[in-house]
């Protein structure tokens, strides 16, 4: 499971749930659980300013960005237009045989969404 801390909890758990196929498991004031409908994939959103992650790391990330795998980039590219998300680059073939999304989510990270071109 990844957690990505946030200082918005509900608009970091609605873009993760209009972009990708989770569901709920747990919300609350300071965490929310997100969970595929398949059970294979789990993400957590916490508080940044939780005292729970130590203050050094309570800031904006760098130097990382997470990849979601998914079976169609494009469908992906027309929610995230149609919701008005912060698109970074649009969806493009790379030349090691995937079609690649890049987004930002409301905490700053990198979102990196790839399919397999299929030949």
């Amino acid at each position: 499971m990844t957690n990505i801390c946030s200082t918005n909890l509900t608009e970091s758990r609605d873009f993760y749930i209009k972009l990708f196929d989770f569901n709920v498991d747990y919300d609350s004031e300071w965490f929310v659980h997100l969970i595929s409908k398949d059970k294979k994939l789990e993400l957590g959103i916490i508080d940044q300013n939780t005292e729970l992650i130590p203050q050094e790391f309570q800031s904006y990330p760098k130097g990382f960005y997470i990849t979601f795998v998914v079976q169609d980039v494009d469908k992906i590219f027309e929610t995230a237009l149609s919701e008005k998300l912060d698109v970074i680059s649009e969806p493009s073939d790379t030349f090691y045989g995937q079609r690649r999304l890049l987004l930002k989510d409301p905490n700053g990270v990198l979102i990196d969404i790839s399919s397999p071109i299929q030949n």
